[in-house]
C-alpha cells in the first residue's frame, strides 16, 4: 500500500491542507494519507494553548467526507516530543509492508537540517516537497543539506532526486493556496468570516466551541 503522511499543528485544520494531501494523493496514486496532528511540536510553541484533542477533532471532521483520508492520534499515544523520524519509525514497525511519502511544506524542508535526527528521515520514506506561496525551492538539490548530498543523484527526466536508501525526493507544484491557520485564528479574534476557508464542519466546530476568540 502507498501511504502519505501529513503532520502538522493543525491549529486549526484549512483547505490548503486537504488540497496538499488530495493532489499528492493525485499525482502519486497513493492509496490513502494519513493526517498526524503534532501533540508537542519540537519547532514551535502551541499558539493559545489550544487542546491536542480539539485539534484531533477538527481534523477528523475535517477528513470525515474522503474515504482516502484518515487521522491518527500516535503522536499523543506516544507522548514527549513529536518527532517526525520517531512517527516514521513507527509507521514502518506497525505496517513495514506499505511505501511512504511524506507530505511537507517547501519552508520545512528547506529547513530540514535542523529537524532531529534529519538524516535518517530519507532513508524512511519518500518526500513531497509541497510548494507554498511565499515558501518555493530554486531547486531540490540546492535544498539539500550539504553532509547528505552525495547520498543522492538528480533524475532529471522525473525531476525527482534518488536517495540511496531507493527513496526519492519530489517536488509538487499544485494549486497555491494562500491559507495559513494564524490568519484563520486573527479572522475569528476579530469577529470576521472565515467561511470557505476550511471545512463547513470545522468551522461550525470552531464557533460552538468558542475557539481562537483570544488568538494570538
Amino acid at each position: 500500500m502507498k501511504t502519505g503522511i501529513l503532520g502538522g499543528t493543525f491549529n486549526p485544520i484549512h483547505n490548503a491542507h486537504l488540497r496538499i494531501a488530495e493532489e499528492a494523493r493525485d499525482l502519486f496514486q497513493l492509496d490513502r494519507v494519513v493526517f498526524i496532528p503534532a501533540a508537542t511540536p519540537p519547532h514551535k510553541p502551541q499558539v493559545g494553548e489550544l487542546s491536542f484533542a480539539s485539534r484531533l477533532e477538527m481534523v477528523r471532521l475535517a477528513v470525515a467526507g474522503n474515504p482516502c483520508f484518515e487521522v491518527s492520534d500516535m503522536e499523543a499515544v506516544r507522548g514527549g516530543r513529536s518527532y517526525s523520524v520517531d512517527t516514521l519509525r513507527q509507521l514502518h514497525a506497525e505496517r513495514p509492508e506499505d511505501e511512504l511519502f511524506f507530505i511537507v511544506g517547501a519552508d520545512s524542508f528547506n529547513d530540514i537540517s535542523t529537524w532531529h535526527q534529519y538524516q535518517a528521515i530519507f532513508g524512511l520514506c519518500n518526500i513531497v516537497s509541497v510548494q507554498r506561496p511565499g515558501s518555493t525551492i530554486a531547486s531540490l538539490a540546492q535544498a539539500l543539506p550539504v553532509a547528505i548530498s552525495g547520498e543522492f543523484c538528480y533524475d532529471s527526466a522525473a525531476k525527482r532526486l534518488s536517495h540511496s536508501s531507493g527513496h526519492c525526493v519530489y517536488a509538487l507544484d499544485g494549486v497555491l493556496l494562500d491559507i495559513s491557520s494564524s490568519h484563520i485564528r486573527q479572522l475569528v479574534k476579530a469577529g470576521r468570516s472565515i467561511r470557505y476557508l476550511l471545512p463547513e464542519a470545522v468551522e461550525h466546530y470552531i464557533k460552538e466551541q468558542g475557539l481562537y476568540v483570544d488568538a494570538r
